[in-house]
């Protein structure tokens, strides 16, 4: 039995790095569109699962969900967390965002948070 624990033990602690790196925080310099949610500037916690062009990316500030929306992610080291908007109509809307391995990039059908 105290086997077991130990390599379930070991099992948990390889496997929370898994977890850690699919979440990071972020600096939103400016207000920004994000679906149809607009992201007042802040720090938000970006947390995304899938792979590919399949990823669900959630915004959250304080503990609460802002927004959601479906993105594709891009493996790549970046030198520096940031984001890249663009104008649509007057609105800055967010397109991408660079973490430290992995860019997502923001699809255009997205849902807004809670």
């Amino acid at each position: 039995m105290k086997r077991f624990f130990g390599i379930a033990m070991i099992a948990a602690l390889l496997s929370a790095p898994a977890f850690a790196a699919n979440s990071q925080t972020v600096n939103i310099p400016g207000t920004v569109s994000v679906g149809s949610t607009q992201l007042p500037a802040g720090d938000y916690k970006v947390s995304w699962t899938g792979s590919g062009p399949n990823v669900q990316v959630t915004f959250t500030q304080d503990k609460k969900t802002i927004a959601t929306v479906q993105a594709n992610a891009v493996e790549q080291k970046n030198d520096r967390k940031g984001v890249t908007t663009n104008t649509q109509g007057g609105v800055s809307v967010l397109q991408s965002i660079q973490l430290s391995s992995v860019s997502l990039v923001l699809q255009a059908a997205a849902s807004s948070g809670q």
